[in-house]
Formats: structure tokens, sequence, C-alpha cells
């Protein structure tokens, strides 16, 4: 996985609440297992018609925002089922980071375990950024995970917290599979060790 550290970039403003993860990608496209080629279809039925034609004004499909790598939402996003498609489409389709007032659990957490920073603040911060990402790609927005800060392209900044252990899985690039190869040596070991107890096994 991808180590995130610190981050700038343009930031889409997606106001709506409730976004769940049929939004982000329906279920038609739940099909594969690759984490890869579901940015394409990410939030397919808002991005296009139903002959496959963008839809001019929804927010990625604007020129200012085809590069968005941080998208600053409305309250609860990532609600709804619990699938880790939807974080696969966001990273697949270049977003790094999703800010807002919640998150669905199930969402937040599949997030961490796939190189994205999902940014809990309070209202009245979000409210801030939306208005500063509707500004377009002219301004963008800098993350720094180590300080825990997001600011804003007039440089009003702003602290998040974050769980620690999540903190330095996404700092050092760390997985489910990158944790258990940290303890590769340890595992070597307990293996010798058994094999040699009980070598009938």
């Amino acid at each position: 996985m991808e180590k995130f550290d610190t981050l700038s970039g343009i930031a889409a403003p997606m106001p709506l609440v409730n976004i769940d993860t049929d939004m982000i990608i329906p279920k038609v496209f739940l099909k594969t297992i690759k984490r890869t080629g579901l940015g394409a279809n990410l939030f397919d039925e808002m991005r296009f018609d139903r002959e496959g034609n963008e839809i001019e004004d929804f927010v990625l499909n604007k020129p200012a925002y085809r590069e968005a790598q941080i998208i600053v939402a409305g309250d609860n996003f990532g609600c709804g089922s619990s699938r880790e498609h939807a974080p696969w489409a966001l990273a697949d389709f270049g977003v790094k980071s999703v800010i807002s007032t919640s998150f669905a659990d199930i969402f937040y957490n599949n997030c961490f375990k796939n190189g994205i920073l999902p940014i809990i603040l309070p209202q009245d911060a979000v409210d801030v950024l939306m208005k500063d990402a509707e500004k377009g790609a002219n301004a963008r927005m800098d993350i720094d995970l180590e300080a825990q800060t997001v600011t804003t392209s007039d440089g009003e900044v702003f602290s998040f917290e974050v769980d620690s252990f999540k903190k330095h899985c996404l700092m050092n690039g760390l997985d489910d599979i990158g944790l258990t190869m940290e303890k590769a040596s340890a595992i070597d070991t307990f293996e010798a060790a058994a094999s040699a107890a009980r070598p009938w096994v």
C-alpha cells in the first residue's frame, strides 16, 4: 500500500449528505475482486446518463475537478452496505482523502486499509473547507498526516484527530498483509520450533 504523509491536491465539493456505498460504486460493478479498474465507474449513476454520456454538472465531470484527490463531503459519507469496492473505486480514481463530519464505521475503517485518509471535522470547519473547494483547480488544499492538519488555499488551518495505530499504518503504507509481514521473522521462528517439536504434523 502506498504511504500517506502529506498531500497537496484539488478538493472536490460534494455537499450531499448520506452518500452511500451504492452511490459510490453501484452494485452492478461488484463482480470483480480486483482493486483496479473501478475508478471508471466511481459515482457512476451521478456521473453518467443511461446512454453512458457524462452529466456535465456533476462535480467530477467538471474540468476543474477531474484530477481531484480530496473530496469534501456532506454528513454520513459511506453509509449503506459494507462493500470494500467503495474505497477501491475512490483510490483507483485518485482520491486519497475524504473530509466529512461523519462516516459509516465500516467504510471509515476500510479507507485506512486501502490507503485513503478519512478526516472527521466539525460542521463549521467542513463548511469553510467546502467553500474553499468551490474555488476549483486554482485552490489547492494541504493535508499533513503527521501534524494532523488540513490547510485551506488561504492558509486557514484545521486540526483533526486520528487513531494512532491507523495513522502509523497509513504513514508506513501497511495494510493487513503488510502488518503481518512485519512479524515474518517471529512467524518463521515459531514455525521452525513447531516443526521441530511436532515433525509428524
